[in-house]
């Protein structure tokens, strides 16, 4: 329940941008930062301004080259970000804040139940054209890609994958799948929605792992039903979405929009592990 010493604790009027890492943020993040290469040039840039800049294009939606002047340049910034997504540093973020986070809530540090949803997003219109492929979704008509994402019962993530809006659910989880298995060994049952019903998805299962998948169907009644288990990865894309950058698919990568939704939530974890200690 949101109580007024909540409101205290949330209150970011402080920082420079609401984007902004506070210093609790930084404390739990700057450990995990790989220091600067041995033998090349000391490093002059402020690390964490730059995760102060990549935030801000996150939260903001902005062109990289138009963040404000008193953040990193934008080759700074935007070259830090892949240098950190292709060497695992954000991941590793991600998981050592999962671990926490999930620990800090009384829970095991690995789950055993998990659900598993796909959000279709419109691409946006690019000055060049997207390297990656997109797709048109039939059912939801959006042309874009899908965002296949798989959380646990805290609305937590496990895992993401983006591809062409025009493969299905049960092909799309294939990749999703295997990476949890190896990541997140636990996992017994997995919730999904109708579109993952049928052979092609046992199939996929079984191939994975020694896991059960249980279908919530919609409901027959012509009026909103919260769906058990469902409504939480549901919550999940509400709260990447919140963040404009993923409001629409920008990226000419797939793994770039990967990045961002880690980034997304690396914030709602940071956010969450601080104001338990405050």
């Amino acid at each position: 329940m949101w109580k007024p010493e909540h409101r205290l604790t949330a209150d970011r009027r402080s920082l420079r941008y609401p984007s902004d890492l506070s210093d609790a943020e930084w404390v739990l993040v700057a450990p995990m930062i790989p220091p600067a290469r041995r033998g090349g040039r000391r490093r002059l840039v402020d690390v964490r301004e730059v995760l102060n800049a990549i935030f801000y294009v996150l939260s903001t939606g902005c062109q990289w080259n138009a963040m404000p002047k008193d953040l990193p340049p934008k080759s700074t910034a935007h070259l830090y970000f892949l240098l950190w997504d292709w060497d695992g540093t954000l991941d590793r973020i991600h998981d050592a804040l999962y671990v926490a986070t999930r620990e800090a809530a009384g829970r095991e540090a690995s789950p055993t139940v998990a659900i598993i949803d796909s959000q279709s997003s419109k691409a946006a219109q690019k000055g060049a054209p997207a390297l990656d492929p997109q797709g048109f979704d039939a059912g939801k008509k959006i042309t874009g890609r899908k965002r296949h994402i798989l959380v646990d019962t805290l609305g937590l993530l496990l895992g993401v994958s983006v591809h062409a809006a025009d493969i299905q659910d049960r092909d799309g989880a294939h990749d999703l799948l295997r990476r949890a298995r190896r990541r997140f060994p636990f996992v017994e049952r997995i919730f999904a929605d109708g579109g993952y019903q049928g052979p092609k998805m046992a199939k996929t299962v079984a191939a994975t792992g020694c896991w059960k998948i249980e279908i919530v169907k919609r409901s027959d009644l012509h009026r909103f039903v919260v769906l058990p288990k469902r409504w939480i990865v549901e919550r999940t894309f509400a709260w990447i979405s919140r963040n404009r950058r993923l409001m629409r698919d920008f990226e000419r990568y797939t793994r770039t929009v990967a990045a961002f939704v880690r980034l997304a939530m690396i914030r709602i974890m940071l956010r969450r592990l601080t104001r338990s200690t405050q």
